[in-house]
C-alpha cells in the first residue's frame, strides 16, 4: 500500500486549541506532507506557519537523551495510522503516518494570536468544550459537527502539555 509521512501540530494556548473544518469533513489541527528533504520537525512548524500564521515551538513531551551526538529531534507524541481514498496526492486507497507534535505560538502574550479566516475558518476550541464533547459549527455549514475523539483526546493533551511547558519555564 502506498503511504505518505505526514505532521499534526495540535497549536495550544491558554486554555485553547486551533481546529478547523477540514475539506475532508473533520474538525483538524494544522498539519499536511513531509516535504522531500524535510524532517518532521521542519514540516510541523512549516504546516502551522502557513495554514494559521502562527509561529510555533514544539513542546516536548519526553526527555531528550543524553548523549550529544547524533543529534535528536524532538519526538512525536504519537504516531497515528490513517487510511485514506483517494486524494490530489494518491490515485487510490493510501495510508497518511502521521507525526502529530503538541506546539505553542513562539510570541506568548496575554492577547491569543488571531486565527485566519475563509474556507477553512478556524476557531480555538475551549478546553471546556473538548471535555464536553461539543459539538461545533463549521462556517457555511448548517449544522454542528462533531471533533473526532482522537482529535478531541490529543486536543486536551496538548492543552495540559502546554500548561505544563509554561509552568515551567
Amino acid at each position: 500500500m502506498e503511504r505518505h509521512f505526514t505532521v499534526s501540530g495540535f497549536v495550544s494556548d491558554g486554555e485553547c486549541t486551533a481546529l478547523h473544518w477540514h475539506r475532508i469533513g473533520k474538525w483538524l489541527p494544522p498539519g499536511g506532507h513531509i516535504e522531500p528533504d524535510e524532517d518532521p520537525l521542519q514540516a510541523v512548524l512549516r504546516e502551522v506557519r502557513e495554514e494559521t500564521g502562527i509561529e510555533v515551538e514544539v513542546v516536548r513531551t519526553a526527555p531528550a537523551f543524553p548523549h550529544r551526538q547524533p543529534p535528536q529531534l524532538p519526538p512525536p507524541v504519537t504516531i497515528g495510522v490513517y487510511d485514506l481514498g483517494r486524494d490530489s496526492r494518491a490515485d487510490g486507497p493510501h495510508q497518511h503516518i502521521d507525526f502529530v507534535y503538541f506546539t505553542r505560538p513562539r510570541m506568548r502574550s496575554a492577547k491569543r494570536p488571531a486565527l485566519p479566516d475563509g474556507d477553512a475558518a478556524w476557531v480555538w476550541v475551549p478546553e471546556a468544550a473538548l471535555q464536553e464533547h461539543s459539538r461545533l459549527m463549521p462556517a457555511g455549514c448548517d449544522a454542528e459537527r462533531t471533533i473526532e475523539e482522537d482529535v478531541r483526546l490529543l486536543a486536551l493533551a496538548s492543552i495540559e502539555a502546554v500548561r505544563a511547558a509554561n509552568g515551567a519555564g
